[in-house]
């Protein structure tokens, strides 16, 4: 199969918040619940629960209030305090995909600003994979930086857990 050229350009944002790489990178993958954006849902039945499961070839996943599991994908780069890579397992019409193939990725970066503040940059990378379609996907996440995903993680530490 030929090499695809990528068509559809990165999407990049970011957000500079209160806390340390390490503990942002704690928060982002420990606390998935407190930021979460609630519209993002792959189950049909109530979400009970997110996690991320720790080091390269985990799942990230979601699980409803019957226990059935969807993955979101799999952690390709495990860096605490510095970078998590993971594919995203959607089709162009938002709904789960079972495997990598057909899926894009996610990077998140954590950079130190200074003492005791990092910039969290969140990248949607190789968009073209999700196939046709895969421009509704591109329209959809385009937009201003923060975005809702940043903006309530960014919440997330500045409020501290979630009750």
């Amino acid at each position: 199969m030929p090499e695809q050229t990528q068509t559809l350009p990165d999407v990049r944002k970011s957000v500079t918040v209160a806390a340390t790489p390490d503990e942002s990178f704690r928060i982002f993958t420990e606390r998935p619940a407190d930021w979460w954006p609630p519209s993002h849902v792959l189950v049909r039945k109530e979400r009970a629960g997110l996690a991320f499961e720790p080091g390269v070839g985990g799942r990230y996943y979601e699980w409803d209030v019957e226990g059935t599991e969807i993955a979101w994908g799999r952690i390709l780069e495990w860096e605490p305090g510095r970078r998590l890579v993971m594919t995203w397992r959607i089709d162009p019409n938002w709904q789960s995909i079972p495997t990598d193939e057909g899926a894009s990725e996610i990077e998140v970066d954590f950079e130190a600003v200074d003492e005791g503040h990092t910039r969290v940059s969140l990248a949607h990378v190789k968009l073209d994979n999700h196939g046709p379609g895969a421009e509704r996907v591109f329209k959809a996440l385009d937009g201003p930086s923060p975005g809702e995903t940043l903006e309530r993680f960014e919440r997330a530490v500045t409020n501290g857990p979630a009750a």
